[in-house]
């Protein structure tokens, strides 16, 4: 089995994340610095990376990039850096999930199984690209793709799976419950944070003024609605 990377300079934090993977049967390799992460990636291809932002030689951040930019690799950023804006950044950067510490060991693990179930990108149901706006914004269920204005958009599994569901019915209220079921697969504290910053990310790559959004609505109390008028 390929195994799941632990980029985490704590020894202590390391040690128990090990633990808990490997009785959950995952092989761990860990890493206390980031250099080496990039080309260890390339070598062993692993299922998965749990990476910490503050390390003692780079950024999390940079080695997310870096990762993201040569292979398609679910990455769970592990950090002390709770407000909003650091975590949109993180999954601006391409990152899958988000876990702040203090931690349970435990719903790390069951968002490593979430989150790798996710990321296996079988086939959506949609056999044809969902065309919207008279082709302006394009979603396809099969290849994980968008396309927004005939230009490719850079949008991670997570973020598909949160458009394609409000995409796949246009004018349909969604809770924030509804689109954790569908796209995250797991219901934790904080679970509508992850919800609204995924949102906040997708409208900036998808809306023509992310600050008055036009394809996703927000419906206040309740949660969100997706207005693209689909071509026939």
């Amino acid at each position: 089995m390929p195994p799941v990377f632990v980029v985490e300079d704590d020894r202590k934090i390391a040690k128990v994340v090990k633990v808990y993977l490997e009785e959950a049967g995952y092989r761990v390799m860990h890493f206390d610095k980031g250099g080496d992460v990039v080309a260890a990636v390339m070598k062993e291809r692993p299922l998965l990376v749990i990476l910490d932002l503050m390390l003692p030689d780079t950024t999390g951040e940079e080695v997310c990039q870096e990762i993201k930019e040569s292979a398609d690799i679910p990455i769970i950023m592990l950090t002390s850096k709770s407000s909003e804006e650091e975590r949109v950044a993180g999954f601006a950067l391409g990152a899958d999930d988000y876990v702040v510490k203090p931690f349970s060991p435990r719903e790390l693990v069951y968002r490593v199984k979430a989150l790798l179930k996710r990321a296996q990108k079988a086939d959506l149901g949609s056999t044809e690209p969902m065309s919207f706006n008279q082709g302006a914004l394009v979603v396809d269920g099969h290849s994980y793709s968008v396309m927004k204005h005939g230009q490719t958009v850079d949008i991670t599994p997570t973020e598909f799976k949160v458009l394609f569901s409000l995409a796949s019915a246009p004018g349909k209220v969604m809770t924030r419950e509804e689109l954790v079921d569908r796209a995250l697969g797991y219901q934790f504290e904080g679970y509508e944070r992850s919800i609204d910053a995924h949102i906040k990310n997708i409208r900036y790559k998808i809306e023509d003024d992310p600050k008055n959004p036009a394809l996703i609505l927000t419906i206040y109390g309740v949660g969100y609605r997706f207005s693209g008028k689909k071509d026939a």
